[in-house]
């Protein structure tokens, strides 16, 4: 049962109380049954509106992650492609330097900042993971 026909109950009683509209009792009952008639009406229109906005917002959030799939979609697609990365600091300028795989391999990278060439031994790693297996 909702507001609305719980107030309408509640007019029926007082109706079927037969209250004297003209007393002072009968007055201040059916002022306070109208005020809660009213009350009542703009709370189903507010769940009207509500529901309203719920299904705009529905539809916005459904076109936001149609959106979402197609410009991530693009960004995991590039990223898959990337190979891994990886970081080390220059010890003559100390500054971050990014390498891939392809440099890794190579042994060695030049820094890009001072021209410092860094080298890499794998040698030790690839011993560890031969120990590992």
């Amino acid at each position: 049962m909702n507001i609305s026909e719980k107030v309408s109950y509640l007019k029926g009683l007082a109706e079927g109380l037969a209250l004297d509209a003209e007393s002072k009792e009968g007055k201040l009952i059916s002022v306070i049954i109208d005020i809660l008639d009213d009350i009542a009406l703009e709370i189903d229109d507010m769940q009207e509106e509500q529901c309203d906005l719920e299904d705009g917002l529905d539809a916005v959030s459904d076109d936001l992650a149609d959106l979402e799939s197609l410009v991530y979609e693009e960004e995991d697609d590039e990223e898959e492609e990337d190979e891994e990365c990886y970081e080390t600091v220059c010890p003559n300028c100390e500054e971050a330097i990014y390498f891939d795989d392809s440099i890794l391999e190579e042994g060695e990278v030049i820094c890009p900042n001072c021209g410092e060439k860094l080298e890499f031994d794998l040698s030790d790693l690839a011993n560890e993971e031969k120990e590992e297996e």
